[in-house]
């Protein structure tokens, strides 16, 4: 087997797992706050354990650290966002919305970037309607507020995912991972703060203690469907142009949506509207790179860390 074809393989194997993260956000009982805290805390410590993290941490300047600290915010906010939209509708509508990073992405990055903005882009957004509002009359009214979660999570992907591609390479990935997760631990910390001291209510033990089932739960989305693919995909990438791990990350959303009705019986909460316009937005996802084929870098694998979508970011 070709080292191409290996990677290929790989990386569809790292979006199988990342498809697992919806999946586990519904089974999860914790709450949405609790969940993204512990993630990301447990993924934090396991990257404490790898001497190759604190070489970088020495070697990073403290502008840049505090940069990717800032970013580390926004991925924090992205996925506490992701799965408050899970909590509130479930894993199919949640892993819809985030199939709209890529057309936040070709929206706000020029803006962040400085770079000019191109119409074809714009004709992405445009494409994407007509599947929204079909996903919309397709869910019960009562999940509209957990669809208005979920792109304001997927906006979150895009903001985060171009800020990384400005400071990409400059710095080791599993270091810059530590450094945005364990940046977004300290603020989830300091969020919950406040609700702990008004609302002591949410400071009982389960509200934020895992049971024994729960933290069998948050160690297989941490470590199986975060460090592992991650640290897959970075072997990967390396074989792979930036369009062959789009068109495989695109795909995420598919077998999210597909393990949902396996696992979680969803489609009995969905009409058939509902898949027809994930079917249109995915179409028009798909094609974006297709109409934007050029030779480029792979992508960084910063985003590959710490998105849900993993975008890859040009």
């Amino acid at each position: 087997m070709s080292a191409t074809r290996k990677a290929q393989w790989q990386i569809h194997f790292c979006v199988l797992l990342w498809g697992f993260t919806a999946i586990l956000g519904k089974l999860i009982t914790l709450t949405a706050l609790a969940l993204v805290w512990w993630r990301m805390l447990l993924v934090t410590a396991a990257l404490l354990l790898l001497p190759r993290v604190w070489r970088g941490l020495r070697e990073m300047p403290a502008r840049l650290l505090w940069a990717y600290a800032g970013i580390g915010v926004l991925v924090a906010l992205h996925w506490l966002t992701f799965y408050a939209a899970i909590k509130l509708a479930n894993a199919s509508v949640a892993v819809t919305c985030i199939a709209l990073g890529p057309v936040f992405l070709a929206l706000v990055e020029p803006w962040i970037s400085g770079r000019r903005f191109e119409p074809r882009e714009l004709l992405l957004g445009a494409a994407v309607v007509p599947g929204v509002a079909l996903v919309v009359g397709g869910v019960p009214s009562g999940m509209h507020f957990g669809f208005v979660v979920g792109v304001s999570s997927a906006l979150l992907v895009a903001l985060f995912g171009s800020f990384n591609k400005r400071l990409v390479e400059r710095a080791d990935p599993l270091t810059v991972t530590f450094v945005e997760l364990g940046a977004g631990t300290v603020f989830l910390s300091l969020v919950a703060l406040p609700l702990l001291i008004l609302h002591p209510a949410y400071a009982s033990t389960a509200e934020l203690l895992p049971g024994a089932r729960d933290a069998a739960l948050l160690l297989l989305l941490a470590m199986a469907c975060t460090l592992l693919p991650f640290t897959l995909s970075l072997v990967a990438l390396r074989h792979l142009s930036a369009f062959q791990a789009q068109l495989a990350v695109n795909l995420e959303p598919v077998y999210a949506i597909v393990l949902a009705v396996l696992l979680l019986d969803e489609q009995r909460e969905l009409t058939p509207w509902f898949y027809l316009g994930v079917a249109i937005i995915l179409l028009a996802v798909f094609a974006h790179p297709l109409f934007n084929r050029k030779p480029r870098q792979s992508p960084a694998p910063e985003i590959l860390g710490t998105s849900e979508s993993k975008s890859a970011a040009d």
